[in-house]
């Protein structure tokens, strides 16, 4: 058994000038003092080689720490974290190998973290809740870049004097490189898509966009929630990805992003929208270019992101199958079948349908390969009756 804490010194010297007499029985003494053999001999040798000094406490330090660290390491740690209040061990790991350190001299995550936490950089957090998975089905897979571009809005905040900065951020999925990150005074559908051109001219054209089910993205009363936003996507050869409605979590790397700009940039927002534009672009560049991601192998956006070969100037109108009727929605929604005006949604105003004959009087109304809508011309407004010249392809 161990020593008593109090007096341990004392009963070590008693114990040891009772076991040295010549006929004493150190197996009795060890018995008498309650001490385990090996504590006893262990205290005999020690004040055979040093006398009464070897009685006290020696140092637990270990010979040698396998995960000690140099100082000039933790000094460029603690600089990078300040740098980046807002990265985690696996990030600034990352930019200590950048910046000069051999592997062999860069200590693991564990480690990183640990001397954060004692440099008082970091809080030691729980497991939190279990990750929930997107689900698998309607949502595009993303195998490589361009293959879903993910758009969203930012939850607004104001500046210094006061103005609304709203910031509209367009991403690759494959790559978490961000596209774009806008401060929009509007949500309207002409400004978006104008950004949205800016970036097709840039960037190509993705093969699907996922997005929310909110303006002016996707709408709740138009057919497939068309929107003349999602209309136009869609006439380029996009498909339009949409995750459930209330589970942010399916856009759940979006979102991520999100947090990372509301911690950094929110959080101390510029006396002016214009300086706000100019900081989220740097911060854009910097998450792009500078922030290793876990999901990328700490690679960086930028080291993946590929531009993509589907162009503008490539797009060509879809082509409906052949024996369809084609027809032109005019600027009031309306096509003429049968010498009949029929209403569609105003997302299609001046964009082509197909029409496909189901009998004599029944029709199907084709957007690309949507079917939007079912007529009877038996039941449709008379042509002359309806507000709009209604004109033919």
């Amino acid at each position: 058994m161990p020593w008593k804490v109090s007096g341990a010194e004392h009963l070590r010297a008693e114990f040891v000038l009772v076991a040295s007499e010549p006929d004493a029985s150190k197996s009795a003494a060890c018995r008498q003092f309650n001490v385990s053999r090996k504590t006893g001999h262990k205290w005999l040798r020690r004040y055979k080689e040093v006398g009464l000094c070897g009685l006290v406490d020696r140092s637990r330090r270990p010979r040698s720490s396998p995960l000690s660290v140099s100082g000039a390491l933790v000094l460029e740690l603690v600089r990078l974290r300040r740098e980046h209040p807002h990265w985690g061990p696996k990030k600034l790991r990352r930019l200590l190998l950048r910046t000069g350190f051999r592997p062999e001299e860069v200590p693991g995550v564990a480690t990183v973290g640990r001397v954060l936490r004692r440099a008082g950089l970091s809080e030691a957090k729980g497991r939190g809740r279990p990750r929930r998975w997107e689900p698998e089905g309607p949502l595009s897979a993303a195998t490589g870049p361009n293959d879903v571009w993910t758009v969203d809005f930012k939850g607004y905040w104001r500046v210094g004097d006061g103005e609304r900065c709203e910031p509209l951020g367009i991403r690759d999925l494959y790559s978490r490189y961000i596209l774009c990150l806008r401060p929009m005074r509007r949500r309207r559908i002409e400004d978006v898509r104008g950004v949205f051109a800016e970036m097709f001219e840039r960037y190509g054209l993705p093969v699907a966009i996922r997005s929310d089910n909110g303006a002016p993205f996707a709408s709740m009363t138009g057919p497939y929630g068309l929107t003349r936003l999602s209309v136009w996507w869609r006439t380029l050869g996009i498909k339009l990805d949409r995750i459930d409605p209330g589970h942010p979590e399916q856009n759940g790397s979006h979102e991520r992003m999100h947090r990372d700009l509301a911690a950094e940039i929110q959080g101390q927002p510029a006396p002016t929208l214009a300086e706000e534009a100019v900081r989220l672009e740097r911060w854009r560049v910097d998450y792009n270019i500078s922030r290793p991601h876990e999901a990328l192998g700490q690679k960086t956006p930028g080291e993946v992101y590929r531009s993509s070969p589907r162009r503008l100037s490539d797009v060509e109108p879809y082509k409906y199958p052949y024996g369809y009727l084609l027809r032109r929605v005019d600027s009031k929604a309306y096509i003429a079948v049968a010498g009949k005006a029929v209403s569609l949604s105003n997302a299609l105003v001046r964009t082509e349908v197909g029409l496909e004959r189901l009998d004599e009087t029944h029709w199907r109304v084709w957007f690309c390969d949507m079917a939007i809508k079912e007529i009877c011309v038996e039941r449709a407004v008379p042509r002359w009756l309806a507000p709009p010249a209604v004109t033919q392809v």
